[in-house]
């Protein structure tokens, strides 16, 4: 899947418009019947109607004009540029974890490997500024979490954030959802691991249009993304302060599970873990504890991946250039290198294969093995 433009320049007009606005996205979509109707150019003279803020009607009533049309122009070019996909909420592929609330983004841009967005993700937020311990911590519990099959969400800012990413990344399991523009990098340090990240299977997520700037309101509607993203949400290092308690307050609206590891009692940088904890987090001191937790959740992932599989035959729906590797897989799992020794393949490219047969239904991954699934 790739841009598409045509078929998603009506929501990305109306999101345009709308200046990112969830609330007014609604109600114009429900007020017209469609975002289509919605940002029609005899319907925007209408917006005024609605209880919508000022700037929002201004815009619509601008739009017409040179200054609009070539401003949303330029804004359509830079997601084009910039985007390997844009997702939007109704789509076959957009994320059915996100389904669930109501303040779920209408709209998605992506960089990267959108197909890991349907795979089982834990969230592993933190300090931005951690100490050397705490950083290790995150790496390593992010590490052998990747090691066992799930992906490393995380929001790409300094400090744990960053320490998890790098972690997920050996295993080329991780996924960024950024409080900005999918153009712009935040903070300017992470230039280099947003792209490590896209170099290794990864992908980067946001729902702000391009040239989004890094406002600090931005910042906790990215943390619900990850939170939502997630099966969930361990806070590996935080004081009082951190803005990863904000990501677990969002966990826990979203009914996620939350972990947090906790550390010295006189250290002010585990204050918000320690806090977590008194409020019902699961004090965590190994990963394999938080697999345990997730283990019915998991399953209940990967059922409705399962589930939302249309009946097929085999022959008839398996594309040719993924029969080899079907052919490989069996009941039991196997692993990664396991099958590139036997198939002859990059990581890369088998990878990308396992991530096809697994959105088409044929395969499923378990603990860091793939296995085959039951053809109907």
């Amino acid at each position: 899947m790739t841009v598409n433009l045509e078929s998603s320049q009506a929501n990305i007009k109306l999101w345009f418009l709308l200046h990112h606005s969830i609330s007014a996205y609604r109600v114009v979509e429900q007020y017209f019947g469609s975002v289509e109707e919605a940002v029609q150019a005899q319907n925007l003279l209408k917006w005024n109607k609605l209880k919508l803020h000022v700037n929002h009607i201004k815009r619509a009533t601008n739009f017409s004009s040179l200054a609009g049309q070539t401003q949303f122009e330029q804004c359509l070019q830079r997601v084009h540029n910039f985007c390997d996909c844009v997702m939007i909420e109704g789509d076959a592929y957009y994320p059915k974890q996100l389904l669930p609330y109501e303040n779920r983004p209408p709209i998605l841009f992506i960089q990267g490997q959108w197909q890991n967005l349907h795979q089982p993700q834990i969230a592993i937020v933190g300090s931005r500024m951690p100490s050397t311990q705490g950083k290790q911590i995150a790496y390593d519990f992010a590490y052998y979490l990747g090691e066992r099959g799930f992906f490393i969400t995380s929001g790409m800012a300094q400090g744990i954030d960053e320490a998890a990413h790098e972690a997920g990344i050996m295993h080329q399991r991780t996924i960024a959802v950024i409080g900005t523009g999918i153009d712009q990098i935040y903070p300017t340090q992470n230039k280099l691991l947003q792209q490590k990240i896209l170099d290794n299977m990864g992908c980067i997520v946001s729902e702000f249009l391009p040239e989004t700037k890094p406002l600090q309101h931005h910042f906790p509607r990215r943390n619900r993304i990850v939170s939502a993203l997630s099966l969930g949400v361990l806070v590996a290092e935080a004081g009082l302060n951190s803005g990863s308690l904000i990501t677990a307050k969002a966990a826990a609206e979203q009914g996620k599970v939350i972990f947090a590891i906790p550390g010295h009692i006189y250290s002010d940088s585990y204050k918000g873990c320690h806090q977590l904890i008194r409020e019902g987090a699961i004090l965590v001191d190994h990963p394999e504890q938080i697999i345990e937790d997730l283990a019915m959740a998991t399953q209940w992932h990967c059922q409705q991946i399962l589930t939302e599989q249309p009946e097929r035959s085999r022959d008839e729906q398996i594309p040719p250039h993924l029969l080899n590797l079907f052919n490989q897989l069996d009941w039991a799992g196997q692993d990664l290198d396991h099958l590139s020794a036997h198939l002859n393949l990059s990581t890369a490219e088998l990878t990308a294969q396992l991530m096809e047969l697994e959105l088409l239904g044929f395969c499923l991954q378990q603990g860091g093995l793939y296995l085959r699934c039951r053809i109907q």
